[in-house]
Formats: structure tokens, C-alpha cells, sequence
């Protein structure tokens, strides 16, 4: 039946085209956008995740800047506490070398004086962002001798956060220390047996031979310098040891975090990404539909056109 006060059938030609503008638009903002979660509107629960995760995305990248300065800070130690051990090695073949009756020693002191400036200036040159481990002034006020790099971000299931770190003891380290106690590896005090004590008589950075006979005492002190030196070998070999764990640790971290980033990456675009050639294709065949129903919405008005010309025909 045909009524001129109501046309059921362009009311729902108009529905459906309603139906297929809406469907187009959202298909066109999925394409426009690659994103077929982009508000909470459109799944609330992805959209949530994906946020969250993003979040956390964002941190871990702040993870791997912190991971390559603390590997940057590390590597300038362990390279310039390399040098040092080498430096060292000198010093102590040269004491050797003195023991020979009759040397000059003077002449063996201004060799040793010039590589104990040296360990110095590799100390001081140890810096990397204005942190130096190996050259310290523990009185220094806030001073910490605990160094940390951040290392990792990890969330819960109940939405706790924990932030690892990695951390080093620079005072196993340090070559030199401006405090007044100097219980720097160079510049401690050592015993006769080399080792580092309060009551020592000597350190590595303040020997000094060129004072020295072929007496048995001074042989004797010559023993115990050659032996502080082993002592200050000793102890640096073993803080590149720790050195060169912590490196090898944050390269593999910075490995994992690279790795955990794409595994998120990956997850969140399965979540909220849009499949673009099945964006595409559907798309066009709205398209379609959108032209047959402004076409269908055309015909159902022509039918009151029909009625109203029968009456002018009248």
C-alpha cells in the first residue's frame, strides 16, 4: 500500500543507507588511522591493554638509554683500569729491575715518577657524564659509593612495578681517593706483605727509590715496595674482573629489553592494528552499497512523485 503521509519503504532505504555512512566512516578511520582500536569506543579491553603497554613500551626505551650510559660509564672504566694494570706492570718490572747492586736508581726513580703520573692522569681522564670511578673524593658531600644502572621495568599481574637495577661498589675500584683517609688502590697505605693497612708505610703513587743502597734494609724496602705493587695489580685485576661481569650483564640486558620491546610492539598491533588489504576491500564494497542505497533512496521517493502526478493528471 502506498501512503503520502508516510513511505515505509524510503524509511528504510534510509535506514540502510544510514547503516552502510556509518560502517564507511568507520572503515575510512581505520584506514586513515592503521588502527582498528583507536579509542576506548571501539573495544574497550584492547584499548586498555594496548595503553598500558605502550606505557610500558615507553619505559623500557628509558631502560635501554639508562642501560647504554651505564655501559658507556663501565667501559670507560674498565678500559682506562686496563691501562692502568699495564702502567703498573711497568712499575713494578722496573722495582725488579733495581735490584741489581750497583744501578742507578735515580735514574730508575724518574722512569717510575713519570708512570705514577700517568696513573694519575688516567684516573682523572676516566670520566664519562660527569662520573669518574676511578678517581673519587669520598668526603665529598652526598657522596655514594654504590653506583646503579637501571636495568629493567617489569609489571605485576597486580599492577605492581619494579624497577631492577645493576649495581657496582666503586670503591673496590677507585685508584685514588682525595679524602684524607686515600684508600684508593694507588694511593693507600700498604704493609711490608703489600697489603693495603692503616699503619702502612708506603703506597704505590708515592714511591720513591731514588734514596735507596745496596744495603740489606733498603734491599728489604725495595722487597716490600715490589710487593705493595703486586698487591695494587692484584686488587685492580680484580675490580676489571667485577668490571667486566657488569658489562657482559648489561649487554645482555640490553639484548632482552631490544627483544621484550618487539615482543610488545608485535603484541599490541595483533590487539589493535587494522588488516589494511581487508580494509581496503571492505571498503570498497560499502562504497558500493552506499551508491545502490542512495539510488534505492531515490526510487522509494519517486513512488510519492508517481501519486502526487496522478492528481495533477486529474
Amino acid at each position: 500500500m502506498d501512503s503520502i503521509k508516510t513511505n515505509f519503504a524510503a524509511m528504510t532505504a534510509l535506514q540502510s543507507l544510514q547503516a552502510t555512512n556509518k560502517e564507511l566512516l568507520k572503515s575510512q578511520q581505520r584506514i586513515s588511522t592503521g588502527y582498528r582500536v583507536s579509542t576506548a569506543e571501539d573495544n574497550a579491553a584492547y584499548w586498555s591493554i594496548s595503553t598500558t603497554m605502550r606505557s610500558d613500551k615507553k619505559a623500557l626505551s628509558t631502560v635501554t638509554d639508562a642501560l647504554g650510559l651505564g655501559s658507556a660509564t663501565v667501559d670507560v672504566t674498565y678500559t682506562a683500569l686496563n691501562s692502568a694494570i699495564d702502567l703498573t706492570s711497568e712499575i713494578k718490572a722496573k722495582l725488579v729491575a733495581a735490584r741489581e747492586p750497583g744501578l742507578d736508581r735515580g735514574h730508575i726513580q724518574d722512569e717510575l715518577t713519570e708512570l705514577q703520573g700517568q696513573l694519575k692522569s688516567i684516573a682523572n681522564s676516566a670520566l664519562f657524564s660527569g662520573q669518574n670511578w676511578l678517581a673519587v673524593d669520598s668526603s665529598a658531600a652526598g657522596y655514594n659509593a654504590t653506583k646503579s644502572v637501571v636495568s629493567s621495568f617489569s609489571r605485576a599481574s597486580d599492577g605492581t612495578i619494579d624497577i631492577g637495577t645493576i649495581t657496582f661498589d666503586v670503591d673496590d675500584a677507585k685508584l685514588f681517593d682525595a679524602s684524607a683517609s686515600a684508600d684508593g688502590i694507588l694511593d693507600a697505605l700498604r704493609d711490608s706483605t703489600g697489603a693495603r693497612a692503616t699503619g702502612g708505610t708506603f703506597s704505590v703513587a708515592s714511591i720513591d727509590i731514588s734514596g735507596l743502597s745496596d744495603s740489606p734494609a733498603d734491599l728489604a724496602t725495595l722487597e716490600e715496595y715490589i710487593k705493595g705493587v703486586n698487591g695494587a695489580i692484584d686488587d685492580m685485576t680484580a675490580a676489571g674482573s667485577s668490571l667486566g661481569s657488569i658489562k657482559q650483564r648489561i649487554g645482555l640486558q640490553q639484548t632482552f629489553v631490544k627483544a621484550l620491546m618487539d615482543a610488545i610492539e608485535r603484541g599490541v598491533a595483533t590487539l589493535v592494528d587494522a588488516d589494511m588489504n581487508e580494509e581496503s576491500t571492505k571498503l570498497q564494497a560499502l562504497q558500493v552499497q552506499q551508491q545502490l542505497g542512495i539510488q534505492a533512496l531515490s526510487i522509494t521517493n519517486s513512488s510519492t512523485q508517481n501519486i502526487l502526478s496522478l492528481f495533477r493528471n486529474g
